[in-house]
C-alpha cells in the first residue's frame, strides 16, 4: 500500500524467515518475537552475527521492558506493539531505514525508567547463557517436538539433542518440559 515499500516475503517461522533474508537480503526485516522453531531474539541475533545487511524490526505484543531490552540487545533497529495502526508501522520503518531507533510510544516511558532506575533485574547476577544450538533445541522442546524429532530436523542424533537437553536443564535449573517452556514464556533468550 506504500509505494516506497515492498514486501519480498514472508515466513510462517523463524527459520525459514532466516532463510528468506538470506535469499532477498531485504532492507528491514520484520520480526515476532514468539516464532516457532527460532524465535525472534535469536533470528535477530543470527542476522547480525551473519552481517546481513538489513535491519531488524521487532513487531510484537509483548510490551514489558525486558523483551524490548532483550531484543534491542540482539541488534533490533525497532520495536512495534501489534495493537498500535498500520500508521506507526509505516512510520517505524522508514525510521529504521534512516538509520534511527524506533520504540512505539506507549514503551519509551518504561525503558527510560527501567535504564535510569536501578533494578534487581538489572544487576549483573549470574544469567544463564545457552548457546546458539541449545537455544533451538530448548526452542523446539517447548514447542512439544520429540528428541527424535528434534535430532531429524537439525540433522544431529538423538543422543546429541539428549546431552543438550541435559545441558539446558542444568544451566538453567529447570527439571520438566513445562518449566523449560514457562521459562521460555516468561524470559525469553537473551544472546
Amino acid at each position: 500500500m506504500e509505494e516506497d515499500i515492498d514486501v519480498v516475503g514472508q515466513a510462517p517461522n523463524g527459520a525459514d524467515l532466516l532463510r528468506l533474508a538470506r535469499q532477498f537480503k531485504p532492507d528491514v526485516v520484520i520480526v515476532d518475537l514468539c516464532m516457532p522453531i527460532l524465535n525472534g531474539i535469536e533470528v535477530i541475533t543470527r542476522l547480525r552475527r551473519e552481517a546481513l545487511p538489513c535491519k531488524s524490526l521487532c513487531l510484537t505484543m509483548h510490551k514489558e521492558a525486558n523483551q524490548v531490552f532483550a531484543a534491542l540487545d540482539a541488534g533490533a533497529s525497532g520495536y512495534v506493539i501489534k495493537d498500535n495502526s498500520y500508521k506507526e508501522l509505516i512510520r517505524a520503518i522508514r525510521c529504521v531505514m534512516a538509520n534511527q531507533v524506533f520504540l512505539s510510544g506507549e514503551l519509551i516511558g518504561g525503558v527510560l525508567h527501567r535504564s535510569r532506575t536501578p533494578s534487581e533485574s538489572m544487576n549483573p547476577i549470574e544469567i544463564p547463557r545457552l548457546t546458539s544450538r541449545e537455544r533451538e533445541i530448548a526452542q523446539l522442546l517447548s514447542e512439544g517436538y520429540s528428541t527424535k524429532v528434534i535430532a531429524g530436523r537439525l540433522y544431529v542424533s538423538a543422543k546429541t539433542v539428549a546431552t543438550h537437553r541435559e545441558h539446558i536443564f542444568e544451566k538453567l535449573k529447570i527439571h520438566s518440559i513445562a518449566e523449560l517452556t514457562r521459562y521460555i514464556i516468561r524470559e525469553g533468550f537473551d544472546p
